[in-house]
């Protein structure tokens, strides 16, 4: 059976708990499917040499050629049974991941147990009754923070009832748990009172979403800094806070802020819960951060459960960047795209996750205006144009600004074109005709590769694939690349290139004939600065946009380097890179996108930063220092004369030792 069959196959299927990205169902109701699939699915389980006890729940994929064989050994037993295994087989890669989970202390489980069976099963109506009672004592309110064993039992205990034998039984009094060893946590300690905006919200500016069109509800609002300070912007937002707000009404908003708030809950179930609650009250966007910290730092506090206790009787959970994706996405099953270390947004709203995973790829420019051919007389449309010059201008950036021509709703003034000349199509022709073209004919290059970093990145990691394209991306693919699979497949050569140590290396040697400013040592790196990553070869920006999947982005980070035969990349940012003839490492982030893992080196406390020498090599003259910068460096080696110190007191005690002292960009005799 290939791909188109399988997809079908699924579409036609009744029986099961549907779900928009899967369908379930036990193996009792196999006869109730169609015998071709039914028969497909026991050759794949053979296959994979499971038994018939190994596995009694099966998840098809209603969008991509995968099929999972779940094991809930206790699927009639009990109320809520917990799953034990999970083999899932991508038949496209044909590969099959196992997921353990018989030692986990808070595994998933089943709910409404009767949608996986078939109405004349013998325990159907028993299943049936089950589900009934735990709708009655609205456990099913939320159902984004039911799918794990502990926050499910930890719901029914909120709800007044306990389990009895699978059945729920209401409880005359609710005992609440104590910390370990009767520790209470000063959880409200953990509010910070700030003058500007957090970290979390300055990234939703950045992208454009505190323009006022979109609703706020800050999920932990602490002190309500952030809260102040958008409402005098005008922007719709409110908060709620256990210790300072808990007066505050939770309701669904656009956007919601969950900022600094699980990494201070000492309860691993707890943190689910509001994690889950959070997003559960976002319609477009969730920002998800937490506190990150090294083995190292962490080892200084006092451990307390999977955290820490600081000085002042807090608790923190530090994670790594790996392990708070992880946390997040196995939680609300959605993709965690990172923003900065430790910050996440999760898009509810799958439109617009394109749209924000697009517009990372896409550069900016500002465009000449129209410059004119010689005409030999002017003829009718050259009358219309000087008369509308600001229209069809407006027009022609358009173009160059999209690659190709827009729809009708993507241009304001379209009636007003129309009206003058006629269709989009001939505004260009006459265009063309008449004037300079060739930036068009670049903004095409550039939207394309632009595109092929896109469709390359949406392979790469843990991220789900969306078939439902936004408009614009639909009318881009098919004037750029014809149809959506021949971009998809541009974006897979891409990115199946990048473990390919030669085509890396030829890159990278392009790349110093490309760019304004590299310093290539060949077959081991390729070292630039951050402003030129968009004019590299495009199999690059794939490599570093990987990268950069994992990381986030790098308003904090000034140069890159791509390591050519280790598959890794390394982000480093400089105190005062902009204003210092030798600014000192601050800190450098080592990607391994083999591993898809993040390690993080800062130069503070103990540790002596070292100093960036040769900047000039890696900056061009539209840097304000550049030409101070270029003649620094000439005089720098001609007094040294040896290779460089490691260290900013190294090199001060090198250049005293020679009668030289630094000040600025310049070099005085002691």
């Amino acid at each position: 059976m290939d791909e188109q069959a399988f997809l079908t196959q699924v579409k036609s299927i009744e029986i099961g708990k549907h779900l928009p990205e899967a369908i379930y169902f036990h193996k009792d109701s196999f006869d109730t499917i169609d015998g071709v699939l039914r028969d497909f699915l026991i050759r794949i389980s053979t296959a994979i040499k499971l038994t018939t006890d190994e596995w009694n729940v099966v998840k098809l994929y209603k969008r991509s050629f995968r099929i999972s064989f779940l094991n809930y050994p206790s699927f009639f037993d009990e109320a809520y049974p917990s799953l034990h295994t999970s083999n899932t087989v991508n038949l496209v890669e044909k590969s099959v991941k196992e997921s353990k989970y018989t030692t986990s202390d808070n595994p998933p489980i089943l709910h409404r147990k009767e949608l996986f069976i078939t109405e004349d099963h013998p325990r159907y109506e028993e299943c049936c009754h089950i589900t009934q009672e735990g709708e009655a004592a609205g456990l099913y309110d939320n159902t984004h923070i039911i799918g794990f064993k502990s926050s499910w039992e930890r719901l029914i205990e909120q709800k007044g009832y306990t389990l009895v034998d699978g059945r729920l039984f209401r409880q005359a009094v609710v005992t609440l748990q104590e910390t370990d060893n009767n520790k209470v946590i000063d959880r409200h300690k953990t509010a910070i009172a700030r003058n500007e905006l957090s970290v979390p919200m300055r990234n939703l500016a950045k992208h454009g979403y505190l323009d006022g069109e979109y609703s706020v509800f800050d999920y932990g609002c602490g002190r309500g800094d952030d809260l102040r300070e958008l409402e005098a912007h005008g922007i719709d937002a409110v908060g709620w806070d256990p210790n300072f707000r808990p007066e505050t009404d939770k309701f669904n908003c656009d956007l919601v802020n969950i900022g600094y708030v699980i990494n201070v809950i000492e309860d691993r179930e707890e943190r689910i819960d509001a994690l889950s609650n959070a997003f559960a009250l976002a319609d477009k966007l969730l920002v998800v951060s937490a506190m990150l910290g090294s083995e190292s730092f962490i080892r200084r506090f006092k451990p307390y459960k999977d955290g820490v206790i600081t000085s002042i009787n807090t608790f923190q959970k530090y994670y790594s960047q790996g392990e708070l994706q992880t946390f997040i996405e196995q939680t609300l099953d959605e993709n965690a795209i990172p923003v900065a270390p430790g910050i996440f947004f999760i898009f509810k709203d799958k439109i617009e996750e394109q749209l924000f995973l697009e517009k990372r790829q896409r550069r900016t420019h500002h465009w000449k205006q129209l410059s004119s051919r010689p005409q030999v007389k002017l003829d009718k449309f050259e009358l219309v144009l000087e008369k509308n010059r600001e229209l069809f201008e407006n027009f022609w950036q358009q173009c160059l600004s999209l690659g190709r021509l827009p729809a009708a709703e993507e241009f304001e003034q379209s009636p007003k074109l129309k009206e003058l000349i006629g269709s989009h199509k001939k505004v260009f022709n006459l265009l063309q005709k008449r004037f300079d073209t060739t930036d068009f004919e670049k903004s095409q290059v550039e939207r394309t590769q632009d595109l092929s970093v896109y469709f390359a990145l949406s392979f790469f990691g843990k991220r789900k694939p969306y078939t439902q394209l936004p408009k614009e991306l639909q009318l881009d693919v098919k004037a750029l690349f014809g149809s959506y699979n021949d971009a998809r497949d541009v974006g897979k050569f891409l990115l199946f290139n990048i473990a390919k140590t030669e085509e890396i290396e030829a890159a990278c040697q392009k790349t110093i004939h490309q760019i304004p400013a590299a310093h290539l040592i060949p077959s081991k790196s390729l070292t630039f600065h951050k402003k030129f990553l968009n004019d590299l070869p495009v199999l690059l920006r794939v490599y570093v946009g990987c990268a950069m999947q994992l990381y986030g982005e790098l308003d904090e980070i000034d140069l890159i380097k791509i390591h050519i035969r280790s598959g890794k990349c390394s982000f480093m940012g400089y105190d005062d890179f902009s204003s210092s003839p030798t600014p000192p490492l601050r800190e450098r982030i080592k990607v391994k996108l083999a591993d898809q893992d993040v390690d993080f080196f800062d130069y503070v406390e103990n540790f002596q930063p070292p100093p960036l020498f040769g900047k000039s090599k890696l900056i061009d003259d539209s840097f304000s220092d550049y030409k101070k910068q270029s003649g620094f460096d000439k005089k720098l080696l001609s007094i040294l004369q040896q290779p460089l110190p490691k260290t900013a007191p190294e090199l001060k005690k090198l250049l005293n030792s020679k009668g030289y002292q630094i000040r600025g960009y310049r070099f005085y005799k002691v």
